[in-house]
């Protein structure tokens, strides 16, 4: 089944690049597990590109929020459950709950227009956190939250003119077997966010 529905959503969810495995549980929430060696990367410098990370994706509105609690089995370096949007291969955007090199969960964030430009943002304590994308007119805003409640932003960009724009949900497993995140109390709204630095 190459579509499928989310309670939450009122738009049809289609699979770029299918999961290994995947399930709409019981309590609405979404999981998704990404086979080994998965990612959606392309090198600053232009040598490497990676495209095969399984990603559900949807056409929002035109203006909107989308938040989920993102839990991850980390494992792997740079294992992560990811938001993301997604115009082409060369455009597109993703906030990331990810393992880093480390060994700590953090927010990190990658937006490429042709290359990509990647940035850690904050360190989590645990294996969950709140993840949310806004559309505002032509602009983008990431933010996170430890709660749900109060958000935290992480950045605002532009892919520039967009055409066939799609948003949502994505597993990583770039040096490892495999990853499995779980997104929980998803929210969709075709609004426009008022503040950015709030989240409000």
């Amino acid at each position: 089944m190459n579509s499928f529905r989310l309670h939450s959503i009122p738009i049809e969810l289609s699979w770029e690049n299918p999961p290994l495995n995947w399930e709409v549980k019981a309590d609405r929430s979404l999981a998704i597990t990404a086979g080994e060696k998965t990612d959606l990367f392309t090198s600053p410098q232009g040598n490497v590109t990676i495209n095969n990370s399984p990603r559900a994706l949807f056409p929002p509105a035109e203006n909107f929020l989308l938040s989920a609690k993102v839990a991850v089995d980390f494992r792997g370096t740079f294992d992560a459950g990811v938001l993301v949007l997604y115009e082409n291969q060369d455009f597109w955007a993703k906030l990331c709950f990810e393992f880093s090199p480390q060994k700590q969960p953090m927010v990190v964030s990658v937006v490429t227009r042709t290359l990509s430009d990647d940035c850690n943002s904050a360190p989590i304590e645990g294996n969950a956190v709140f993840l949310r994308i806004a559309k505002i007119d032509q602009a983008f805003a990431f933010h996170f939250s430890t709660d749900g409640r109060f958000w935290h932003l992480v950045r605002h960009f532009t892919l520039g003119e967009l055409h066939n724009l799609r948003v949502g949900f994505s597993t990583q497993a770039p040096t490892g077997s495999g990853c499995t995140a779980i997104f929980s109390e998803i929210t969709y709204t075709p609004r426009k966010l008022k503040d950015i630095r709030s989240g409000e």
